[in-house]
């Protein structure tokens, strides 16, 4: 990572800020969504738009034929970053408010460590990590064994269960990047992705969507493909850019703070003991056992809340290439 890169400048802090409230607002968005989409409805719909909205750039920049050459590393990253969840997410979120649902994805870097230390990471248990972890999961468990939280239920607990496998998804993605994807271009990587998820995912939508969808969650789910999913993924890369991959995820903490809001303002959601004694719980958690207190992580180390083994440095795609990811038919970067 260059001298340049880990500091936030004025489009750093502009990209962290498009990402923080982007995927804070995913929830909201699938909440809408699912209310007369099917879950698979939904992962087809946000898929095959993102996909065919990234197409046109990932192919003048001949970046589909890189992903094709390693089509199967390509397929287990779209399986683990957007088949599981996405689906797992859309399920979830017809039995849970969304904005508890963006607070316990939020415990995806508390799965990283975990993982991070069963690949040898024993920096993983250093106090202030390990603490964190374990702050990490009280939070948790005082948010679900908080009274009034959500509908009690055999739905619920079931929901719950989606939420936190998707959290161990997400953690485990940035592993095939980091080791199996490096040198393949992130948009040829994301469009053949969505592509592929969004095909497998189309007749399992044909046949469970048996409701004609209302105005809103059209728009809803109209939203997500395009802002929500192929925009995102393109300014997340871009701020990898500006950043460089240590600091970039840092938004995930951000997310559910925009998710809970929204969720309260616009659709009545509610905010129980549990949920605010819980929340900065958890946050803090997360913090500590991903960057061990620290603002700047050591020379030469990546945290585990991005899923990169802490002991060793990993081969990350060059600035260069991640520029020409996302650049517009212009050629210019794209801050979007």
């Amino acid at each position: 990572m260059s001298a340049a890169q880990g500091a936030f400048g004025r489009k750093g802090w502009i990209l962290f800020a498009i990402m923080s409230v982007v995927w804070g607002i995913t929830y909201l968005f699938i909440k809408e969504a699912v209310g007369s989409f099917s879950p698979p409805a939904v992962v087809a719909g946000r898929t095959l738009l993102g996909g065919l909205l990234l197409l046109p750039f990932a192919i003048r920049q001949g970046a589909l034929k890189p992903a094709l050459k390693v089509w199967p590393w390509v397929l287990a990253f779209g399986a683990v970053e957007m088949a599981g969840p996405f689906l797992l997410l859309s399920h979830a979120e017809s039995q849970l408010p969304s904005g508890l649902t963006g607070l316990l994805v939020a415990t995806v870097p508390l799965f990283a460590v975990i993982i991070a230390l069963f690949r040898g990471d024993r920096s993983a248990l250093s106090p202030v990590r390990l603490g964190g972890l374990l702050l990490g999961f009280v939070g948790v468990a005082v948010i679900v064994g908080g009274p009034g939280l959500f509908p009690h239920g055999t739905g619920a607990f079931i929901g719950i269960g989606e939420i936190m496998f998707t959290a161990l998804l997400y953690a485990i993605a940035p592993f095939i990047i980091a080791h199996k994807l490096a040198d393949v271009p992130s948009i040829g990587t994301i469009t053949f992705a969505l592509l592929a998820v969004g095909v497998a995912y189309l007749p399992a939508a044909l046949l469970t969507q048996h409701q004609v969808p209302t105005l809103r969650a059209s728009v809803s789910l109209l939203l997500l493909g395009t802002i929500c999913t192929a925009l995102a993924f393109v300014a997340f890369f871009a701020l990898i850019g500006q950043v460089g991959p240590v600091r970039a995820p840092l938004f995930t903490y951000v997310n559910p703070v925009v998710a809970i809001i929204l969720g309260t303002i616009l659709l009545g959601e509610p905010v129980t003991t549990g949920l605010l004694i819980g929340f900065p719980i958890v946050l803090a958690g997360c913090w500590f056992a991903a960057t061990g207190g620290r603002l700047r992580p050591k020379p030469g180390t990546i945290p585990a809340a991005e899923g990169f083994p802490t002991t060793a440095p990993v081969a990350l795609p060059k600035r260069d290439v991640l520029e020409r990811d996302v650049t517009t038919p212009g050629g210019s970067p794209s801050t979007e």
